[in-house]
């Protein structure tokens, strides 16, 4: 399974959400990520990358395409869609 695939599965699994409505989605946009629901979005990505995040990032988390950009920082690369 590529990066992206599980980075999308772990928003996938834990909002209950198709991967079309992936590409903008932002904290609080989807019912499920409310603060119980980014905590668990937050344990899925270390478990399947294999991190663990700092405090800061784990805040500053807000979407889907920022996410990208912070898990950058743990050298875990998030192929950009063909």
């Amino acid at each position: 399974m590529s990066n992206r695939e599980k980075y999308q599965t772990a928003f996938t699994e834990t909002f209950m959400l198709d991967a079309k409505d992936l590409t903008n989605l932002r904290y609080q946009e989807a019912a499920a990520w409310d603060s119980v629901g980014h905590m668990a979005l937050m344990a899925a990505l270390e478990e399947a990358f294999g991190i663990e995040m700092d405090i800061d990032d784990i805040i500053e988390f807000s979407s889907f395409e920022r996410g990208q950009e912070i898990l950058a920082k743990y050298d875990v690369s998030i192929e950009q869609a063909a």
